[in-house]
């Protein structure tokens, strides 16, 4: 007996996840941020299988987070670099990090430094009043419906 339907929360996070919610995804984009390229050192870099590769980089394109650029002819080859969409998960990547830095064996064996010459952490803030934000200490809202269109 089937239990009753569901519908799926609508949720920017599960539309997120749908073009960069894989392993080999956000590897890729770990590495086109710490200026890694091309292709071959791309897979080695992240251990990824080549025809997984291939289709995720498809697939980051398609989704407007990597731009192919040709940089040879014949035969022709391509670099991979963020876009303006890819460069804004930077600070998700950052994030990733640090979390798996406390709650992982798994250190890095990079710290990220600031222009500043500081070693970094990220922290967010509210751009209202400039307090740390948590997680904890949000809490969801309907937005306002325009009823002006």
């Amino acid at each position: 007996m089937a239990g009753p339907a569901t519908t799926p929360r609508a949720c920017p996070v599960a539309a997120a996840l749908t073009v960069i919610g894989e392993k080999w995804s956000l590897l890729v984009i770990r590495e086109l941020a710490l200026g890694v390229h091309r292709f071959d050192e791309i897979q080695r870099k992240t251990g990824a299988p080549r025809d997984i590769l291939t289709v995720r980089l498809r697939r980051l394109e398609e989704a407007g987070v990597v731009d192919r650029r040709r940089y040879l002819e014949r035969p022709a080859r391509f670099e991979y670099h963020l876009t303006p969409a890819g460069d804004e998960l930077r600070p998700v990547l950052l994030s990733l990090a640090q979390w798996g830095e406390r709650w992982t064996p798994q250190p890095s064996p990079l710290e990220f430094v600031h222009t500043c010459g500081a070693v970094t952490e990220v922290v967010h803030t509210c751009k209202e009043c400039g307090e740390p934000v948590t997680g904890l200490d949000l809490r969801g809202r309907r937005r306002a419906v325009d009823t002006a269109a």
